[in-house]
This record gives structure tokens, C-alpha cells and sequence, in this order.
């Protein structure tokens, strides 16, 4: 291995986390709504227990691209407010629909929330619903068209549940108690009152349901959005296209499954003891849902009950990571997408948010964790640079007897290895440094990355959203020139700092031997300046301090690093 060793290590670890996504990954198709802008929902009956015949569950037509406020006004609801969320429930269907974060804004000054649960009737309908499933339609039970009635109290709160009832006319009673926590957590309990002279059996099921596509969502494969899921204590994650392309059913005795978002989740956990079989499909729209296999049987003149779990949540960490472990739901904490390096990437997590609440920025605390993890590297990265050190030192005696042997290729050998020896120069030792590192630096990329915790977090001037790019471009003067440039020429001033950093560290480095490739090298900053601008301006600090700090170690390294060449 020659003295390029550092930026073989980055332009291959670029190359697999900028172009694996792009060349090697299905991309994310977008769904394209129907002309007549209508819908049958169907849930196929394919979603079925161990019988001879299939439950049925009612199907609803509805007509979409009307807007939110819309159809929320345009029905009738009841209220839905605690510390973190706000929203309403429909009583056509009780459909869980409208929900929206209080503590999470859709932009950095705005004042409006994240709107996250939709009406069916909208275009971005996105909603959860629960019932029964009878076989055959024997028993007429509440379908998304069913009006139900309250009983009681009608602002559900985490201090006050509600109970919604609805009465098929038939002897038979359904009622709904839904709960909520103060923070994501929605528990509903179904009861079944059979008032007639018949037992029942009917089959508990719920259902997450998203018209489309989110228009926002991202596709890079560092971090998943689609479908989710854990089933058995095996996590399984499933894009969009895949359910498009073919419906996947699973069956399983333990587990949860949802719909998940870069920052925010809706998870179904049905009840705990149950053998449930899930099924995620595409039928006009998207539908993750479970059916539970064993029927409730209520006799004549008694009850039934079931219920479950929703969380319709952001994916805070402390929020989860405590859901996870009250609830006793098993790798619920996997919803928030840590990837291959968990272990390393979760504890860095706790690192970046204890020093976020110790300096109260969550720039500088990017700042400290790479302080951090250059101390934690900095003897490996010193023995690393002591050998680059001397492979530039030895360069113009190396490039001397390429000239001497040019037509000798087994001499030059010889000579470079005597001049190796001589020198105790190791020239692959300053590999095995950098290939250690390699996991941290993907770690820290995806923590920051996929961090909820740093969305809309300012750090000094002009950055006013770590997780979104560097606003400015050196194409108006950095706002200088009144012109909005279009996207892709919004290269901004730290993505402008890393590519200098990254200049400058190279010319500290040997230059590769081939002019070829010392050209492609020369070229590599330019070629990350332009790739970063668009990436979120956190990541882009981080970078650009650990160039920063990387080269003032290698400088002073350099500069006490002396070999003799005669």
C-alpha cells in the first residue's frame, strides 16, 4: 500500500455511502393518483385466521383531494389534546385522522405544527382505524361508513378517556374506550355486548392506511421510511415499492408493525398472547394491518373485549427507548433506523445529546463530540500520520530512484525496499489506522443523519437548521447579489470550509505517484464540495472540524518527522 492510504480510505467510503443508494438501490417510485380521484379500499381477504373461510371486512369508497381543513370541519369529531399532540377523532368510522405534533413545526420560524394523521377523503389521507371482521357477513359490525355515538365525556385528553358506541340493531353492541398518555401512546379497548340470543364470534383487527407516497419523503438508503415492523424479535423493514409490487403477510405470535417516517411513526401493537397474521399491501392505497387469528366468541347475552396499542408519535429517543421499555414491546427502539452500526451509532446518540444539554447548542455539541472522537483516535491517527509523514519525506528520493532504475523494475524494488528498511518506513502501516475509523465516521453520519433531536437546531449565524443545507451560495455572493440561485447551485460557506479543509489536508499528504491519479485526487475536493452542499449543514460541520482538527495534527507531525535520504 503506497502514501495515499487516507484518501483511498474516504473516496471509498464516499463511493459506498453516495452511490450505493443511487446505482445499486431500487428507487422509490412515486404513486400516481387515479384521474377520476376516487378510491376503493379494500383490505383483501387474504388477511385470514386459521379457517376455511376468510372474515370479511367492509370496504368504503371515498373521494379524495379535498382539503384537510375541509374535510375535518365538514364532519362531525371529537377533540384530541394533551402536551404533544392535537388532533380529532372522526365518529364516521371512529377513524383516528388528524393528528398533528405541537412540539414539532413544519418550518424553523413558522408557527404552524407538523400535520402527520390525515382524513381519507385528502389527498395525503393517512389514518388508523380498528374493528371487527366476521365470516361470511354473518354479523353486521361498523364499517369506516358506521356513525358512532359518544358516550360521556367528548375530549379525549390523558386524563380523560372517551367511549365511542355504536349499535348494529341486530342485539349486538360494539363500544370503543380510547385512551391516551400524555405524550404518542393511543390504548383502545374493543367490547363486544351480545344482547342477543346468539353467540358471536368475531375477528379484532386495526389498520394503518396511507393514500400515497409521502411528497417529502427521501430517497437515500441510509436512512428506511416505509413499512416496519417486528415480528418473532426479527426486525423487518419493507419500501413502498415492495409493497407495491407484491403483498407480504406475515404470521407471528409476538410482534408490532407500522408505517415509518425519517422523524415520525405510527406503530400498531396488537394484544400481547395473540397470534396475529399482518399483511402489508397497496390496493389504491398503502395498508399495514393485523387480524387476530383466534375469533372472540361471546355467547348470547354476554361480552367480548380486545384491544391494542397505536403510537402515533415522533421519534424522540428518550420517548421511544421509555415506550420500549414500559410497554415491554420488544426492539420498538429499532423503529428509529440506527442501521448496521447500532451499537456504535446509539451511544454516540447519547454522547451528542448529554453535550446538547450541556452547552445548549447542538452545533457546538457537534463540535465536541469530534474533539471527542479525535482524542479517542488521536494515537492511532498519530501513527497513521508518522508514517504518511515519512512516505512525503522519502518522496524526492523515491521519485530519484525512479529515475535511476526507470529501465530496471526489479532493481527500483529492490532499492525502495532498502530505502524502506533503512527509514523503517511500513508502507501499509498507516492503513490499519484509518480502517478503524471507518465505522465511527459512518456511526456519526448516521446518527446526525437520521437525529430528530437535531431537526431545526440553529448553530452560529446563518445556520439556522443543522438538518437542513448551508442556505447560502457562493453563486449570489452569499446574498450580496440579489438572485436566488436554483437548487443545484446552493453551495454554501461550510460546504465551501470542508472542500478548503479537505485541500489543504490533501497537500499534506504524499502525492500519489501515478499523475493520473494525483489529478483525480487533486479533483476529489471540488468533487465533495459540490456533493455535501446538499446535505444537512450538520453533517457538513462535523466534516469540516474533523479536517480542521485532523490537520493540525498531521502539520505538527510533519514538522518533527525527519528522515536522511544519503
Amino acid at each position: 500500500m503506497d502514501n495515499k492510504n487516507v484518501f483511498v480510505a474516504i473516496a471509498l467510503s464516499m463511493s459506498v455511502l453516495l452511490f450505493w443508494g443511487a446505482f445499486f438501490e431500487t428507487p422509490k417510485n412515486q404513486i400516481e393518483q387515479k384521474t377520476n380521484n376516487q378510491i376503493q379500499e379494500k383490505t383483501e381477504n387474504s388477511i385470514t385466521p386459521s379457517t376455511n373461510q376468510a372474515p370479511t371486512i367492509n370496504q368504503l369508497t371515498v373521494e379524495k383531494k379535498v382539503s384537510r381543513d375541509e374535510s375535518i370541519n365538514n364532519s362531525d369529531r371529537i377533540r384530541i389534546e394533551n402536551e404533544n399532540i392535537i388532533g380529532s377523532i372522526s365518529l364516521e368510522g371512529g377513524l383516528i385522522d388528524d393528528i398533528s405534533f405541537k412540539n414539532h413545526k413544519q418550518k424553523v420560524e413558522g408557527s404552524k405544527n407538523i400535520e402527520f394523521l390525515n382524513p381519507a377523503q385528502t389527498e395525503n389521507g393517512f389514518y388508523a382505524e380498528s374493528g371487527w371482521a366476521s365470516i361470511g357477513n354473518k354479523i353486521k359490525v361498523p364499517t369506516k361508513n358506521s356513525k358512532w355515538k359518544v358516550e360521556g365525556n367528548k375530549v379525549l385528553t390523558d386524563k380523560s378517556p372517551v367511549i365511542l358506541k355504536w349499535n348494529n340493531n341486530e342485539g349486538v353492541i360494539f363500544k370503543k374506550k380510547i385512551e391516551l398518555d400524555e405524550k404518542y401512546l393511543f390504548k383502545i379497548s374493543q367490547e363486544i355486548q351480545n344482547n342477543s340470543s346468539q353467540s358471536v364470534e368475531l375477528y379484532p383487527y386495526a389498520q394503518i392506511t396511507r393514500n400515497k407516497v409521502p411528497d417529502d419523503i427521501q430517497n437515500f438508503y441510509i436512512s428506511h421510511e416505509g413499512f416496519i415492523g417486528v415480528f418473532d424479535d426479527e426486525l423487518k423493514e419493507d419500501d413502498y415499492d415492495d409493497i407495491e409490487d407484491n403483498k407480504i403477510v406475515r404470521e407471528t405470535n409476538e410482534g408490532w408493525l407500522g408505517i415509518t417516517d425519517k422523524y415520525w411513526m405510527t406503530v400498531l401493537v396488537p394484544e400481547a398472547g395473540k397470534n396475529f397474521k399482518s399483511t402489508y399491501q397497496y390496493n389504491d392505497s398503502f395498508k399495514a394491518n393485523y387480524i387476530i387469528n383466534e375469533p372472540v366468541k361471546i355467547n348470547a347475552n354476554s361480552s367480548g373485549v380486545n384491544s391494542l396499542r397505536l403510537f402515533v408519535a415522533a421519534k424522540e429517543v428518550e420517548t421511544i427507548d421509555a415506550y420500549a421499555e414500559n410497554q415491554n414491546i420488544k426492539k420498538l427502539d429499532l423503529v428509529i433506523d440506527w442501521g448496521w452500526f447500532y451499537f456504535f451509532t446509539k451511544p454516540l446518540f447519547f454522547v451528542i445529546d448529554y453535550l446538547f444539554k450541556f452547552s445548549g447548542n447542538f452545533g457546538f455539541a457537534i463540535v465536541l463530540i469530534t474533539l471527542a472522537i479525535r482524542a479517542l483516535f488521536f494515537p492511532l491517527a498519530n501513527f497513521s500520520f508518522r508514517s504518511m509523514a515519512k512516505m512525503k519525506a522519502v518522496t524526492p528520493e523515491m521519485q530519484r530512484l525512479k529515475e535511476l532504475h526507470k529501465d530496471d523494475k526489479v532493481k527500483l524494488q529492490q532499492e525502495m525496499m532498502a530505502l524502506y528498511r533503512k527509514e523503517k518506513i511500513n508502507p501499509a502501516s498507516g492503513c490499519l489506522p484509518v480502517l478503524i475509523q471507518i465505522p465511527f465516521f459512518f456511526a456519526i453520519y448516521k446518527m446526525l443523519f437520521i437525529s430528530l433531536e437535531m431537526r431545526h437546531q440553529p448553530f452560529f449565524g446563518w445556520i439556522k437548521d443543522l438538518s437542513a443545507a448551508d442556505p447560502t451560495s457562493i453563486f449570489n455572493l452569499f446574498g450580496l447579489i440579489p438572485w436566488d440561485p436554483p437548487s443545484f447551485m446552493i453551495i454554501g460557506i461550510w460546504p465551501i470550509l470542508m472542500g478548503a479543509s479537505m485541500w489543504v489536508q490533501q497537500k499534506l499528504n504524499p502525492a500519489p505517484a501515478d499523475p493520473i491519479q494525483a489529478k483525480i485526487f487533486a479533483f476529489f475536493p471540488l468533487f465533495l464540495t459540490i456533493i455535501l452542499a446538499s446535505f444537512p449543514s450538520g453533517l457538513v460541520v462535523y466534516w469540516t472540524v474533523n479536517n480542521i482538527l485532523t490537520i493540525a495534527q498531521q502539520w505538527v507531525i510533519n514538522k518533527n518527522t525527519k528522515v536522511k535520504t544519503n
